[in-house]
């Protein structure tokens, strides 16, 4: 249950100045999932969005966990002895499991979505622990939690052998105390820079959470052991509250201690990813009463903030720009192109060669987001990425690419519609949240759609989209919008 009863957030409920229409429920799955098919989309315009929402968030909490892979709880001494061959079988592992991340953010829509927004939250880079076992075990955690409870995940995660050999935790001892994660525990996961504590705090806390150094240097990436004798058991003061404070001490004080400061600095970097980079900070306050009446429980929060009049105002639609895997990946779902194994591989190791290798964003803080994913150079490849997908089914095919043909058919009334101006501007309209601009951008799309049929053939009546190359005119259209501003918008 939500407890949103000392809030003023109220579910959307549509009316005829704010209807449920193909482009708000367009702007529901996009923002939840990545995207979906016309068909999909269209038939949820029967239910009541409120109900999809709670639906969406439930069937995602609710999926299993990725299965392992044979290398799951592999150790240095499964690999080669060989460096070279060992080295090769790592980056083998590493590719074959961002491939499937991939996939499964495609498959399973919420819950990976949350999945990947959590790794650009609780960052690792796998460059730095290169031990597939431990990004497997990260992975397996960002969806364990990734709608499940926040302090339970902050627990989790600062202990996980990925984090603390990233964030140097694993060097923080009684003896020499290394404060890179208790930093980087209050800056970056949960109170966010300046954001109630202090210098002293970070120190003591540094302290509080030594003793997470046992590793079997000989036997890489196996388990992380509590040593107890590198504990530092002596008192601390962190918050104010003194105390022979130990790891988990330090979790439950700060969430004890900090709840407005946690809630509000995470709401409002969901509210920036998943509703809308300008941030309404009184929705953020709103939420994150939610949040804390939920004793920290991410689905709740989740279902207050998609279900919520404000996220299905005409201001919050089209105003996020995707990181590429998340434009590429909701291209392919509302497109109906099926699942290529091949492909999607393409889309994250191409991805990484524009500043977003799964495992490895930018540094601690993350990847930035939103107009950041979009410069002169990731502009070209994000339009050339489209039209090589389109060109890759084609060829597939058989030189056909019949799923753009039915794209167009879904859209509009009519399956035999011959009026290409109308074709033209429902396409537009289903890709691009806002539409364009002026009368005259219409215009020159049409010019495209139209530019390979005689203009006879549409002034006679002749055209509909059962012509022969009626596929080939709408690959033209996207490639044309692929190319403007617009298009960047979700």
């Amino acid at each position: 249950m939500v407890h949103c009863a000392e809030t003023n957030i109220i579910p959307y409920a549509p009316r005829t100045d704010k209807p449920w229409d193909l482009r708000r429920a367009v702007h529901l799955f996009r923002r939840t999932t990545f995207g979906e098919d016309v068909l999909t989309i269209k038939n949820s315009l029967n239910q009541n969005p409120v109900s999809i929402v709670n639906s969406i968030i439930d069937n995602a909490k609710n999926l299993p966990l990725a299965a392992p892979p044979v290398w799951a709880n592999w150790t240095l001494q499964n690999y080669s002895p060989i460096p070279e061959q060992r080295d090769a079988q790592i980056a083998e592992q590493l590719i074959e499991w961002g491939t499937q991340w991939v996939i499964d953010m495609k498959k399973n829509g919420l819950r990976d979505k949350m999945s990947f927004f959590w790794s650009n939250h609780f960052v690792t880079k796998i460059d730095t622990y290169f031990c597939p076992s431990w990004m497997y075990r990260y992975h397996v955690l960002l969806q364990k939690h990734a709608l499940g409870n926040f302090k339970t995940f902050v627990k989790e995660m600062g202990i996980s052998p990925a984090m603390l050999v990233f964030l140097n935790n694993i060097q923080n001892t009684r003896l020499s105390p290394n404060e890179n994660y208790a930093r980087e525990l209050l800056e970056l996961f949960t109170l966010g820079v300046d954001n109630g504590y202090t210098q002293q705090d970070i120190k003591e806390i540094a302290r509080a959470i030594t003793g997470w150094n046992g590793i079997d240097q000989a036997n890489l990436c196996g388990d992380v052991a509590f040593i107890s004798l590198l504990w530092d058991p002596g008192a601390k003061t962190i918050f104010g509250k003194t105390g022979n404070w130990g790891y988990n001490d330090v979790i439950d004080l700060l969430f004890a201690e900090r709840p407005v400061q946690i809630s509000e600095y995470i709401c409002r970097k969901l509210y920036i990813h998943f509703v809308n980079p300008d941030v309404n900070e009184e929705m953020v306050k709103e939420l994150a009463v939610i949040f804390r009446n939920n004793n920290f429980e991410m689905a709740p929060l989740m279902k207050a903030m998609f279900s919520s009049e404000h996220f299905f105002d005409d201001a919050t639609v089209g105003t996020v720009i995707p990181g590429h895997i998340e434009y590429f990946l909701t291209f392919l779902k509302e497109t109906g192109f099926r699942d290529e194994t091949e492909l999607l591989y393409l889309v994250g190791y191409s991805a990484g060669e524009y500043n977003q290798q799964i495992l490895n964003p930018t540094d601690v803080a993350g990847w930035p987001g939103n107009r950041n994913w979009v410069n002169t150079g990731s502009f070209a490849y994000r339009a050339e990425g489209i039209l090589n997908i389109m060109v890759y089914y084609y060829q597939k095919n058989g030189n056909k690419l019949e799923e753009l043909r039915n794209l167009a058919k879904e859209l509009v009334s009519n399956p035999l519609e011959n009026d290409p101006a109308i074709v033209c501007k429902a396409i537009i309209d289903f890709l691009l949240p806002n539409g364009l601009q002026k009368p005259s951008d219409y215009a020159d799309a049409l010019v495209v759609f139209k530019a390979e049929v005689p203009e006879n053939y549409f002034q006679s009546g002749l055209w509909n989209l059962e012509w022969e190359y009626a596929p080939g005119q709408v690959l033209y259209l996207i490639n044309h919008l692929a190319n403007l501003p617009e298009f960047q918008l979700k």
